[in-house]
């Protein structure tokens, strides 16, 4: 294809892909009101330990209420319409990789997808314990009054911040295959990585939060190792294929 042909291929697959995130929008916004419910559940237990006058989510502005719907939906709209952009983004590429670079992707979507849902759900489970845990430190002749934008922005970045360090284990194992890093040299990197992650736990998680902390870091040491031996078995495998290949070559044996 001349590059004006891959331009139209790609607007026609970056319209397909917009359309698709448009839907998703759309029925997002239909089921943005049990979302808010899930995600002011916190404040609601500080309202209702400390005083409904206490906590409330404190919208600002006349289009503030309007501008949380679609922060939602553009967020679940992304994740609803993910078929169908993924697919675009795959079958753009696809053509121009080989066999076993295409196997290869295959195997790190399958990969990094789950364990970036499964850190989003970590995320989402301490999360409750962060907002309740900060609101301790208010003292009782005030009142927490969460600005809507800056609430969501946190809940979002928190899931974000903690899906995308589930998956870092997934590109150890990536930059193995591409022949950048041994096994072994993973596997030796343990120290740093159980200090990298327990400070990043920390900073993720209130200090006062331990239990939280513990088990975000926790997961993340146990990803590590998991990557390491994986990394383990994929240099033995390729160690094996390579003496295989020696011993095939005429004049070796002698």
């Amino acid at each position: 294809m001349s590059l004006a042909q891959h331009l139209v291929e790609l607007r026609r697959r970056l319209l397909i892909a917009v359309l698709a995130l448009v839907v998703g929008m759309v029925i997002a916004f239909i089921i943005t009101d049990p979302v808010i419910q899930l995600l002011t559940q916190p404040i609601q237990i500080i309202a209702e330990q400390r005083g409904t006058d206490f906590a409330k989510l404190n919208f600002d502005s006349i289009t503030s209420g309007f501008d949380l719907r679609m922060r939602i939906a553009f967020a679940i709209g992304i994740i609803l319409s993910a078929p169908v952009w993924m697919w675009q983004i795959w079958a753009f590429v696809m053509p121009g990789l080989t066999r076993k670079e295409v196997r290869y992707t295959w195997g790190f979507l399958g990969a990094a997808i789950p364990l970036f849902f499964l850190g989003c759900f970590v995320g989402w489970a301490i999360m409750p314990h962060i907002i309740e845990l900060m609101a301790t430190f208010v003292p009782e002749q005030g009142a927490l009054f969460f600005k809507y934008d800056y609430y969501y922005d946190f809940i979002f970045k928190l899931l974000v911040v903690v899906g995308v360090a589930f998956v870092l284990p997934v590109f150890l194992v990536a930059l193995n295959l591409a022949g950048v890093a041994s096994g072994v040299a993973i596997l030796k990197g343990w120290r740093v990585a159980i200090l990298v992650s327990t400070i990043f736990a920390a900073v993720a998680t209130p200090a006062a939060d331990i239990t939280s902390m513990l088990l975000l870091g926790g997961i993340m040491v146990v990803l590590y190792f998991a990557a390491a031996l994986v990394s383990l078995f994929f240099d033995r495998r390729r160690r094996k294929r390579e003496q295989r290949l020696f011993a095939e070559e005429p004049g070796t044996a002698a």
